[in-house]
C-alpha cells in the first residue's frame, strides 16, 4: 500500500432489502456458536462502523450526579 492511498472503508448498501421468513438459518447459527466471544465482538464493532461510520467510534458522553439520600 502506498503512503497516499487510503484504506477502503466499509459501506452499508441501504438500497438493498431482503425479505426472509425466519432468522433460523442453522448454518449461520452454527457458525456464530463456533466463534469466540472476541471474534463476535470484533464483528459487531465492524457492523457498527459500517452502519454509523466514524460516529460509531465516538465515545458516549457520561455524566455522574451525586445525590444526598433522604433519611427517614
Amino acid at each position: 500500500m502506498s503512503e497516499n492511498s487510503k484504506p477502503v472503508e466499509p459501506r452499508l448498501d441501504r438500497t438493498r432489502i431482503e425479505v426472509v421468513k425466519d432468522f433460523d438459518d442453522s448454518e449461520d447459527v452454527e457458525y456464530w456458536r463456533n466463534t469466540s466471544v472476541e471474534q463476535r465482538l470484533e464483528h459487531l464493532a465492524y457492523l457498527r462502523y459500517m452502519a454509523f461510520g466514524d460516529a460509531a467510534t465516538a465515545r458516549l458522553q457520561r455524566t455522574i450526579e451525586v445525590v444526598q439520600r433522604e433519611r427517614r
